[in-house]
């Protein structure tokens, strides 16, 4: 009904994304009853208004024929996408515990690396210090006596002490606290989220808008085109979402937001 209303009008699909600013694969979705690629909820029911507007159907009697035709789905009381199933919750489960085993294999040889190099060059220290201290000792006048056997001590043994001291315990890293979230829209866009249980955005975003959010235990971020939305990470660039077209959900929280973060 849709497709048949806008080729009444003579309007082509990339036409219509651009005055909805919706994508074309949601609009393309929307035209052959693949709800499974909309993001459910009043995300889908905004993408049949609009689409209805513009090509000259009513808005309200639409919508209701779209819930009637989907009524256990996105059309009605389907939780929104960020919803996962159980199935996809053990993917994302096995994929970031790959990711950390790996992120922890390629960790280990530049710290072995350190701990190799920090223990070679506290043997070392002694020797120069020894060295340092005998011109010192020379002028000083010290009794002509012959140590008694097994009482002799090595210039090593003095050197001991500022050799451990040369050596300093490293620090341990600080745990993150908060997450410090900047959004920025390339193109137009439709965004939600959610900060820690809170819903905080949930609107149409032009090109060039910008928000920040700071986050304390998780984000759940909504974009009705993946490529569209750029992010950043307490200051630091994270890769994309998605592909462009791509309606995509995504989970941060202050234990996962490095597997977000852009490869170097």
């Amino acid at each position: 009904m849709l497709r048949r209303a806008r080729e009444r009008r003579g309007v082509s699909v990339r036409q219509l994304a651009s005055a909805t600013k919706i994508s074309v694969a949601a609009l393309e979705a929307l035209e052959q009853n693949d709800i499974s690629r909309l993001p459910g909820g009043i995300f889908s029911r905004a993408f049949v208004r609009s689409y209805a507007i513009e090509v000259g159907l009513d808005p309200e009697k639409t919508i209701q024929q779209f819930v009637d035709a989907f009524p256990g789905d996105v059309g009605g009381a389907r939780q929104p996408a960020f919803a996962r199933p159980d199935d996809n919750e053990a993917i994302e489960s096995e994929r970031r515990t790959a990711v950390t085993f790996l992120r922890l294999i390629a960790l280990s040889v530049p710290i072995a690396a350190a701990v190799l190099y920090f223990a070679t060059v506290g043997h070392r220290a002694p020797a120069p210090a020894a060295a340092a201290a005998a011109p010192v000792a020379q002028p000083v006048p010290a009794p002509r006596v012959s140590p008694a056997p097994g009482e002799a001590v090595s210039s090593a043994a003095a050197a001991g002490p500022a050799s451990t001291a040369s050596v300093a315990p490293a620090s341990a890293a600080e745990p993150v606290e908060r997450l410090t979230v900047g959004l920025t829209v390339t193109r137009p866009c439709w965004v939600s989220a959610i900060v820690d249980g809170q819903k905080t955005i949930e609107r149409l975003f032009e090109a060039g808008e910008q928000r920040t959010v700071e986050v304390h235990r998780e984000l759940v971020i909504t974009a009705g085109d993946a490529s569209a939305v750029a992010l950043t990470l307490n200051g630091a660039e994270a890769r994309p979402l998605g592909r462009t077209g791509e309606v995509i959900t995504a989970r941060l929280d202050l234990a996962n937001f490095k597997e977000y973060l852009a490869v170097r």
